[in-house]
């Protein structure tokens, strides 16, 4: 009788994770790669100064305003700009708020944790006595519905904490591209590497949020009264409470995109727990990306205007030219976010990935092994075929797209 040893099955994305071991990243290093990675992230910078600017101003300054006409003007509202909004010559700040509100909803992390303790409720409530001191009204409404103005200022804490998380990357995205206009990054190890000292530099940043509003108490003495909604001393953090629940959340799970999937029930096109979704950026077919309802048109939108020259050359000498913009930019910005998630896979391993202490292999192997679960049905293998914008089909198009 013979016998026989069984093996150990491989995963079958056993190749990334080797990869990841031996320093490389999700994406493969690919000179074309870097020259769409840097330079559509550039432009992403740029686009995330103007949002996280937005949000906190909302959260700042249209605190439990139910009317918020005005909120993408950032408190600089003209005749010209209004018309400039109506016709849709503008950023489009509704992205942010799209990915705030997926943040909100999927949770996770410390701030999701303390918008439900009793501290943030009874500040909410000192904040929500403040803002409506003489206002009966809608005192009598909270008294009646007491959680509608609370999971109000839910919301605002995390349009002041997408806010900060975006400041920070934004900076860091544009420090990359000056790094690369001077010759320092020059492969996709040294763009990953670059995100990950930059994530680990501000990881124990605070995330805090606070709102001033008129004293209206008489004989109060002062003019304006500071609300702590998120003090410091709640101990939330950058990396932990903004980076990865962002993470989950916009590049993992994400939102159905309406008008792309049903939302009935019976039709069960849309998964019943949250933890299965897998609507987020991984995962997303750039096809439909110019389409109506489908929100990350609207990213792609505002980066057109900030493309780098080199990066916009290499569009419009494709086979669509600029006909295709947005899916192209969209099929860039998906291997810059293998990228970033190259770098928070690194940063959050629990023993450095290059580790030769069998023990501390077996652990990040297995680590590793339950992010490549989840790629299993992302675009991971998609993103690193080698891309092509030749027109040898078509090639009248090359001529008629270089015009």
């Amino acid at each position: 009788m013979t016998s026989t040893t069984s093996q150990p099955i491989s995963h079958p994305l056993e190749e990334y994770i080797q990869r990841l071991q031996t320093g490389d990243a999700l994406l493969s290093d690919y000179p074309e790669n870097v020259v769409e990675v840097v330079g559509i992230l550039k432009s992403y910078g740029v686009v995330l100064d103007a949002y996280s600017r937005n949000l906190i101003y909302i959260a700042n300054h249209q605190f439990l305003v139910f009317f918020p006409f005005f909120k993408y003007f950032n408190g600089e509202f003209t005749l010209s700009k209004l018309l400039q909004h109506w016709g849709h010559d503008r950023i489009n700040y509704e992205y942010a708020e799209y990915c705030m509100k997926a943040m909100l909803w999927h949770g996770g992390g410390g701030l999701d944790a303390y918008l439900d303790s009793p501290e943030f409720q009874q500040r909410a409530n000192q904040a929500i006595q403040g803002r409506f001191k003489n206002n009966l009204l809608i005192l009598g409404l909270n008294k009646l519905f007491p959680d509608f103005l609370t999971e109000h200022i839910r919301q605002l804490c995390y349009y002041s904490a997408l806010g900060q998380f975006w400041r920070v990357m934004s900076d860091m995205f544009i420090e990359l591209s000056d790094r690369y206009d001077r010759g320092e990054i020059q492969s996709i190890p040294q763009v990953v590497e670059h995100i990950l000292k930059g994530l680990v530099a501000d990881a124990s940043k605070p995330i805090t949020y606070s709102v001033k509003l008129r004293d209206c108490a008489p004989r109060s003495g002062q003019a304006n009264r500071i609300y702590e909604i998120i003090p410091e001393s709640v101990g939330l953090t950058f990396l932990m409470d903004t980076a990865v629940p962002y993470v989950e959340a916009i590049f993992f799970r994400g939102t159905p995109f309406q008008g792309a999937v049903s939302y009935n029930a019976q039709v069960h096109q849309i998964p019943t727990e949250q933890k299965e979704f897998t609507y987020g950026a991984l995962y997303a077919d750039p096809l439909p990306i110019g389409g109506s309802g489908i929100p990350p048109t609207q990213l792609m939108q505002d980066m057109i205007h900030y493309l780098p020259n080199y990066l916009h050359e290499i569009y419009r000498r494709s086979c669509r030219g600029e006909d295709d913009l947005r899916v192209q930019i969209c099929q860039s910005f998906q291997k810059s976010m293998y990228c970033v998630t190259t770098a928070a896979i690194r940063g959050l391993a629990p023993y450095p990935l290059d580790s030769t202490e069998p023990q501390q292999q077996q652990a990040n192997h297995a680590y590793l092994e339950g992010w490549m679960d989840r790629f299993l049905t992302s675009r991971l293998l998609e993103v690193n075929q080698p891309t092509s914008r030749s027109c040898q089909l078509f090639p009248e198009r090359s001529t008629h797209s270089a015009e």
